[in-house]
């Protein structure tokens, strides 16, 4: 497995938990808390949302972390996109047998009356 392929695999899990967290969050007070049923579970209401909300922010850090090293590791061809010189550009393309510029004619410049 390549690194890119790592990362895209821990990226893949980490934005599974954070919809898991931030869907299991009610934004008027519920969610796990109600649904657990009472203060005396779990530490109380109050730890639960802390402990959502610091997996919120903590989760969402590792995401934006993940993607940033996962841009680093990602080696794509490189050569196509490199730029080139002038120089460079000459040295490859074909020379051509024609000049670039047409041949001058001895055609006069105004045409004869006749």
């Amino acid at each position: 497995m390549t690194n890119f392929t790592v990362f895209l695999v821990l990226i893949t899990i980490v934005c599974f938990l954070l919809i898991v967290v931030i869907m299991v969050q009610n934004p008027k007070g519920g969610g796990l808390s109600s649904a657990i049923g009472g203060s005396q579970q779990l530490g109380g209401v109050q730890k639960t949302t802390d402990f959502l909300d610091k997996s919120t922010w903590t989760l969402g850090g590792l995401l934006i972390v993940l993607v940033l090293l996962s841009s680093l590791s990602f080696v794509g061809d490189s050569s196509e996109n490199k730029l080139k010189t002038v120089d460079e550009v000459e040295n490859v393309a074909p020379k051509s047998t024609t000049p670039s510029t047409p041949a001058k004619t001895n055609t006069p410049a105004t045409p004869e009356k006749k």
